[in-house]
């Protein structure tokens, strides 16, 4: 295998994680190779199909006017509503021809190290499970719903594409550096929870894990409470984040041009050499070098958030 230390080019080797390079403790299901990648896409039963097109429904009463242009005209290229869990296979050739990416089954959350080397290979690893009817309003581990309807639109729009293939290579740099934390925010900022002004006043979602929830859909582009702020890589990669509740802060990008420009033009090395290991910044956190689009109340952090029953206003 590749070491860390290495640059490779052509990233085909899944490169060997070093001993000192903290990542989550992952149990590897039986069966499966250093790809984490398996056989088949699931046996989807007519209830998991049933599930899926709720979810589905649910979702479209919801985005239209919320979620970014790029993200509904995924949709529409990808006919996500032709009803059912959508095969694998037939996606990953229909993406294929529009931007190089396919969608690969992989159990569960993967290693850092074999997602980054699979985005690096323009290879979106996809959970292949689905929720329950009992988990339907949230799950805490990404399911095919989440992994398929909230990511691989995105994944139609070619420099979004692009984006997606350099952070999986920017994350052999971070392991490097031992900095997945920060490059983490990144990618929780931007892939999972990032916003984009279309236009003068026209802010709309682009991150699957506001598109594929219908709370959060309409928290992070229209409620009063949570912070609007103009992407900012460094200070983004210094802010913590909140994984099981609505954001108290989204981050705004002009454009996924500019989301290209300012993470593969900015010189990481640098970069990771003056990171600290922990964040400098609270989740709520205005600070002097932020162009705020909308100044949130955080009524629904100080209220509590998820736990307190809090409204999402």
């Amino acid at each position: 295998m590749a070491q860390m230390n290495d640059t490779p080019d052509d990233y085909s080797v899944l490169p060997d994680l070093p001993q000192d390079v903290f990542t989550a403790p992952l149990q590897k299901p039986e069966g499966l190779g250093d790809d984490w990648i398996e056989a088949a896409q699931a046996d989807y039963g007519a209830g998991d199909h049933a599930i899926w097109d709720d979810l589905f429904a649910r979702q479209m009463e919801i985005l239209p006017g919320r979620a970014a242009s790029a993200f509904m005209a995924g949709l529409d290229k990808l006919d996500l509503s032709r009803g059912g869990v959508p095969e694998f296979a037939r996606l990953s050739e229909e993406l294929g021809a529009l931007t190089g990416w396919s969608v690969v089954p992989v159990p569960m959350l993967i290693p850092d190290h074999v997602f980054f080397w699979h985005l690096a290979n323009r290879r979106f690893p996809a959970g292949n499970f689905i929720r329950t009817r009992e988990t339907f309003d949230y799950i805490q581990e990404p399911d095919v719903f989440h992994d398929v309807f909230g990511h691989v639109p995105m994944l139609t729009d070619p420099t979004f594409a692009d984006y997606m293939q350099e952070y999986g290579r920017a994350g052999w740099k971070a392991m490097r550096y031992n900095r997945l934390k920060a490059l983490g925010a990144l990618y929780w900022y931007t892939v999972e929870f990032g916003l984009i002004e279309e236009s003068p006043g026209d802010i709309r979602a682009y991150g699957a894990g506001i598109l594929s929830g219908p709370t959060e859909a309409q928290f992070a582009v229209e409620a009063q409470s949570p912070n609007r702020i103009m992407l900012n890589v460094d200070r983004v990669m210094r802010t913590d984040y909140v994984i099981s509740d609505l954001q108290p802060t989204y981050f705004v990008i002009e454009s996924f041009e500019n989301l290209f420009r300012q993470t593969v033009e900015r010189d990481f090395d640098r970069l990771y050499r003056n990171l600290a290991p922990a964040f400098k910044y609270a989740n709520s956190a205005v600070i002097d070098v932020d162009y705020v689009v909308h100044r949130g109340t955080q009524e629904y952090l100080l209220r509590g958030g998820r736990g307190s029953g809090a409204s999402a206003v």
